[in-house]
């Protein structure tokens, strides 16, 4: 297969995931059921944190729509969640792939993001890192294809710019990143509206880089911060994530130690083997029972994803601004290594869709589970009471978010909920009103 032909191939895998995931709901995993309840009872974007709101506007704006046209299903409404959270980050992929075709080192790079910084972070997908890496990555792509006197070009940039400005406090080190690489691209340009626009993008992205400066300080001892930073370097728990970085590290390694290892077999064979494994990685558990693929380690591993992500655009930007590489770069460049590299990592991405697949269908088959009880059930239903922490319904449990999943699914919200036993003091809501019992008057699972 040519570059191209992996770009397209892959594009079309991610958005045949995308229509399967939203088909699932899985929009309603974890947080996801706690906001959809929030749109529909108060009506109105559930932006309560200001650093993201410009990612949760737009990928909230169509359950709103739908439910001001009169929309009360609530598995439509959250099919509605679903396709909006993964149609922009799938769209600015599929930017990404199409723009870098042509040049097999970077498409390697971008097929590296995709494997290993989306598909093992996505199963939280109402994250609005999801959104906020996408583009970042969409972003650096244009800017090392332009030839930097497109106005089209730079008026995209300015657009992803006021996107990413209020989304994700990982744009402190990704927001000057891509600035510079915006500045870098139109340095040749004597287009005054391309550099106006250029100026205003990386503008936009310093914005960004202060923004969440400044929300990282203001929330730096909020109990939730300081909970996510104890557990950022328990990224390994999520074996998605680290089987292909572990291939990553060895290539890197290895290829930088000694380029000529990259043009032998080295790197089909390491790749390969990782492939094979994360391919397979959902049936570990039947030989080790411990070894599970656990859909909340996807927000646990968020942030080693986003420093891999930069990692990734850096090589990009030297792999085009050096004209006297080091030799590991030279090697890189070369046709034999360069498509074989897009080949293999296209294999990785394709064998990352596996265990997402999997868990998709696993977590259908939870929805149905609690659908059952809910509507059987009248009352508070204890959690404790029920077979939802059995396998496999352990791996979609969030205890405060119990509520609001038992209300979405229900044919007659408000007739039973299903609610764990705990304080919402050892494990809040980032949001109170995220853990109180919703209404959805009105609403129901019609299916």
């Amino acid at each position: 297969m040519s570059p191209v032909a992996v770009a397209r191939g892959v594009a079309i895998v991610l958005w045949a995931l995308a229509v399967h995931n939203t088909l699932a709901c899985r929009g309603l995993f974890w947080d996801g059921a706690s906001f959809l309840v929030n749109l529909l009872d108060h009506g109105h974007f559930h932006d309560f944190y200001a650093a993201r709101a410009h990612v949760d506007w737009v990928t909230q704006a169509p359950v709103l729509l739908l439910a001001r046209w009169g929309i009360r299903d609530t598995q439509m409404l959250g099919m509605a969640q679903s396709a909006a959270l993964f149609a922009l980050p799938t769209a600015f992929y599929h930017l990404a792939l199409m723009r870098v075709r042509r040049d097999p080192v970077l498409l390697a790079a971008v097929l590296a993001i995709v494997a290993a910084v989306y598909l093992p972070t996505s199963f939280f997908i109402i994250g609005e890192y999801n959104v906020a890496f996408a583009c970042i990555t969409a972003v650096m792509a244009i800017a090392l294809t332009t030839d930097g006197r497109s106005r089209w070009d730079a008026a995209m940039l300015l657009a992803f710019g006021l996107l990413c400005l209020r989304s994700y406090e990982a744009m402190i080190y990704l927001g000057p990143l891509v600035a510079g690489a915006i500045l870098w691209s139109t340095r040749r340009t004597d287009d005054r509206v391309t550099r106006l626009l250029g100026a205003l993008a990386a503008l936009a992205f310093v914005g960004a880089a202060v923004v969440s400066a400044v929300t990282i300080v203001d929330y730096w001892d909020h109990p939730h911060f300081m909970k996510v930073r104890s557990t950022s370097v328990d990224f390994w728990q999520n074996m998605q994530f680290s089987i292909p970085l572990a291939g990553f590290v060895i290539c890197a390694i290895a290829g930088v130690r000694r380029p000529a290892w990259l043009q032998g077999r080295g790197p089909l064979v390491v790749l390969g083997f990782i492939a094979l494994l994360l391919s397979l990685s959902p049936w570990w558990r039947l030989v080790h029972g411990p070894s599970i693929l656990y859909p909340p380690a996807h927000y646990v591993a968020r942030q080693a994803a986003g420093m891999l992500l930069a990692a990734l655009l850096v090589g990009m930007w030297l792999h085009v601004a050096l004209r006297d590489p080091p030799r590991v770069f030279a090697v890189m460049r070369q046709p034999d290594v360069a498509r074989r590299m897009v080949l293999l990592l296209g294999a990785l991405t394709v064998a990352g869709a596996i265990p997402d697949i999997v868990l998709t269908r696993l977590w259908s088959g939870y929805i149905e589970r609690l659908r059952v009880v809910v509507d059987g059930s009248k009352g508070v239903v204890r959690a404790e009471t029920l077979p939802l922490h059995d396998w496999p319904n352990k791996l979609f449990f969030q205890d405060w978010s119990y509520p609001a999943l038992s209300a979405v699914v229900s044919r007659a919200p408000g007739q039973s909920y299903v609610v764990s036993d705990q304080d919402y003091l050892s494990n809040p809501p980032f949001e109170p009103s995220c853990g109180l019992l919703p209404k959805l008057k009105g609403y129901g699972w019609r299916s």
